[in-house]
């Protein structure tokens, strides 16, 4: 294991408890019903809990952060778009006019995009140069990659993290882009689960259903041939896996280390939230869902992470385009707990109010 990437699994500390439990019994001697406000309760609380402080969290200064990359298994016909398409949208994103980046723009967030491996030598105005290659290989055929590469991607990853925290930046949104990378995150939730390919692979961006099924067949294939070790995740993102879920693997594990709620968007963003929690238990505490994606295998990918996304919005895009209506909410959680008045103060008698999430739970 490569130095830094050892550094930061060492830095990484489970989230205060203690203070996470402060901050929900504080939320509860609010003037409303108790557990009226839901998840923006758990979201305060959780929060709390990264930040070691009950009240008086802002985290105005915010970032998504895109990892762009090519993936070889495309060549095997599971994706509709052409490949030529992850460089056309890295530019629009550039640009700003991609769906996430308008409303990242909406929601206060500056974006960092980051190319981790376009099959493309052009230059892209805008996105950072961290390539590690020219995409992906087949891995119908092969490893997708090295685990030299893989460790040098999660490497990307963690150091962008650290540039961010190192200017600043209090929250962070995880995003992607990358034709065929649904395949790559299908596979990487098969091999870290266990679930069946026909509960992990969906349609992509449109495929009829006898491309579906060839899509199916194609990563069956890829998990036969290669045999990821379901024990070692680094295995499974290097032999089934994509750059840019190797990335992201990076960008959560930086978070953890260095403190920083992080938010995960859709399904290949899950997929390397799935893969950094294996690889470290105690990252996944700082780890929040937006939405729940409409992509089929995003269920089984919450169930393994153990998480519940805060948002139902049939959303499939990706790109971290959850991760800024997210950050909408996260601001709600915190205006709640920062500003409300308790029962004391508005000289309430909340003697009479029943906590009522025990019977909802039952």
């Amino acid at each position: 294991m490569s130095q830094l990437l050892k550094e930061t699994l060492e830095k990484i500390q489970p989230i205060d408890k203690e203070v996470q439990r402060e901050a929900a019994a504080y939320v509860d001697g609010l003037i409303k019903p108790i557990g009226s406000l839901g998840k923006l309760e758990t979201i305060a609380a959780w929060i709390a809990g990264i930040t070691g402080k009950v009240k008086g969290n802002e985290l105005k200064k915010r970032c998504i952060v895109a990892m762009c990359a090519d993936n070889g298994v495309h060549a095997e016909g599971v994706a509709v778009a052409p490949q030529e398409v992850t460089t056309l949208m890295a530019k629009a994103m550039a640009a700003g006019g991609s769906g996430m980046t308008v409303m990242a723009k909406e929601a206060g967030s500056d974006v960092v995009l980051v190319d981790v491996g376009i099959n493309s030598d052009e230059k892209i105005d805008g996105v950072l140069d961290r390539k590690i290659a020219h995409g992906t290989a087949n891995f119908a055929k092969g490893p997708a990659m090295t685990r030299e590469d893989c460790v040098k991607a999660i490497e990307v990853g963690i150091e962008v993290v650290n540039d961010l925290a190192d200017q600043g930046y209090q929250l962070i949104g995880t995003g992607e882009l990358g034709m065929a990378n649904t395949s790559s995150s299908a596979c990487v939730l098969v091999a870290l689960s266990g679930v069946t390919m026909d509960e992990a692979a969906g349609k992509g961006a449109g495929l009829t259903d006898e491309a579906h099924q060839h899509k199916k067949d194609v990563l069956n294939r890829a998990l036969a041939v290669n045999k990821p070790d379901k024990d070692d995740p680094i295995d499974v993102v290097a032999k089934v896996g994509g750059f840019d879920i190797a990335a992201l693997v990076g960008v959560y594990l930086g978070c953890a280390a260095r403190r920083l709620p992080v938010v995960i968007d859709g399904f290949i963003s899950a997929a390397a939230a799935l893969a950094a929690s294996r690889l470290c238990p105690d990252c996944a505490d700082y780890m929040i869902t937006s939405h729940a994606s409409a992509e089929p295998g995003f269920t089984a990918m919450m169930d393994a992470l153990g998480k519940k996304p805060m948002l139902m919005l049939d959303m499939r895009l990706g790109e971290g385009s959850g991760c800024p209506i997210a950050f909408h909410v996260i601001d709600c959680a915190l205006a709640m707990i920062n500003s409300m008045a308790t029962f004391a103060e508005a000289t309430i008698d909340s003697s009479e109010f029943v906590d009522i999430r025990e019977d909802e739970d039952e």
